[in-house]
């Protein structure tokens, strides 16, 4: 069912709607070079596919899960050949091109800047990451999005109706709904949409009206599906990035839709137990010293509990830090002090704050006018200097206005009053 021209391409509106640049490099003949970024299903392989169609060129591809270099020199010579027989360009599409080492990825260089070849990598990876930054200086990045389920509906209609490509040839018809859930359930993946529609072909019931498949055939069907989850790639950064900020953010309700889709994903619970206890401390503080406690039972509880009943006390920490009061006051104190601790090089401790327990080091002046807090008034050595002589008088901690912290923070300036 791939689309023979750009008017049947689903979605990407936003490179390939008309008068875009991508459309028009492709309609009017400009080759370059690209990289398609993005999730599975969205059309990185038909594109290149369309792309060496409109550029009349010699369409080859390699997969980096099978392919090394060997495969890539034999690409380039038919490349060569093309280029100097026959004066015609030639396309490598490389699938999975985050999947070769630099090694590998900088054999295309070479040919890429003499033009040998035209080279179109796929990636669901982030290329900044994953990619030499030597390929990426030779290509065009285009981010592909997930197709939305209007663009699925569409590409199964025409799957459906096609007698040629499609399943049109068994005269099958979708009840009212079906074409829609199978869309919605796709999760933006056209590939994933159309096996099931294949699937659900093959499954339609029998009516006086000819085969048709119904809701209970795509409920069958779709039953076992996951939504995209990708542990350790970017949509799992993404994600916990998202649990995060809503936390940060006072939202609940967000913090409690971001959780539950990792769980739904397959994210082991405990690694988000453990993210948890990072945002009571960083996001929360000493606003809500409770924060950090109750994070910390929640990890100890699922571990107690495991699964299903363990999340939910991973879901009442996140509501909990999602209402308390924030502060990130120890987190930037704490930074501020260690840029000090390694940028300062290694400063003496001032005798006064150090320990006598031998007469030499009395002699010394070890410990001479130590002022012992329990001895001063409120147990606070009002002046006293407990830091480096060269960094006397740093201020890192600033306790924030709210929660617990008023209060911490008005004891504090009377104390240095």
């Amino acid at each position: 069912m791939r689309p023979a021209t750009l008017d049947e391409y689903a979605g990407q509106l936003h490179l390939l709607a008309v008068g875009k640049p991508l459309r028009r490099a492709i309609e009017e003949s400009r080759p370059h070079s690209m990289l398609f970024w993005g999730p599975p299903g969205t059309g990185k392989t038909t594109l290149a596919r369309l792309i060496t169609h409109y550029w009349n060129a010699e369409f080859l591809t390699l997969s980096a899960v099978l392919a090394g270099v060997k495969e890539i020199r034999a690409a380039v010579e038919v490349a060569r050949h093309n280029r100097v027989q026959f004066g015609r360009a030639t396309v490598l599409f490389v699938d999975e091109v985050h999947r070769f080492n630099k090694a590998q990825q900088d054999a295309f260089l070479p040919h890429i800047e003499d033009g040998t070849l035209l080279f179109i990598g796929a990636t669901t990876e982030n290329p900044s990451f994953e990619l030499n930054n030597a390929l990426l200086s030779r290509v065009r990045t285009y981010v592909l999005r997930s197709l939305l389920p209007d663009d699925i509906q569409r590409v199964l209609q025409r799957a459906l109706q096609d007698s040629d490509k499609g399943l049109g040839a068994l005269h099958v018809q979708a009840s009212e709904g079906v074409l829609e859930a199978l869309a919605a359930a796709a999760d933006g993946d056209a590939r994933r949409a159309l096996n099931w529609l294949e699937i659900a072909a093959d499954l339609a019931e029998d009516t006086p009206e000819g085969a048709r498949i119904t809701a209970a055939t795509v409920q069958e069907v779709v039953a076992e599906s996951l939504r995209r989850f990708d542990k350790g790639g970017d949509l799992f950064y993404e994600q916990i990035s998202a649990l995060h900020k809503s936390v940060r953010g006072t939202d609940p309700d967000a913090a409690l839709y971001w959780l539950c889709r990792m769980l739904d994903g397959g994210c082991d619970p405990l690694y988000i137990a453990r993210r948890v206890v990072r945002m009571a401390s960083e996001d929360i503080g000493n606003a809500d010293p409770r924060s950090l406690q109750l994070a910390l039972n929640a990890w100890d509880a699922y571990e107690r509990l495991g699964s299903p009943e363990g999340e939910l006390m991973i879901a009442q920490a996140v509501v909990y830090l999602a209402c308390a009061p924030k502060s990130n006051a120890v987190y930037t104190a704490y930074k501020l002090a260690r840029a000090d601790a390694q940028q300062s090089g290694s400063l003496d401790v001032p005798l006064h704050l150090r320990n006598a327990p031998t007469k030499l080091m009395k002699a010394l002046d070890y410990g001479k006018d130590y002022r012992y807090a329990h001895d001063e008034q409120n147990a606070y050595a009002a002046g006293e200097n407990y830091f480096p002589d060269a960094l006397q008088g740093r201020r890192y901690y600033e306790p924030v206005e709210r929660g617990l912290e008023i209060k911490i923070r008005d004891k504090l300036a009377a104390l240095r009053g």
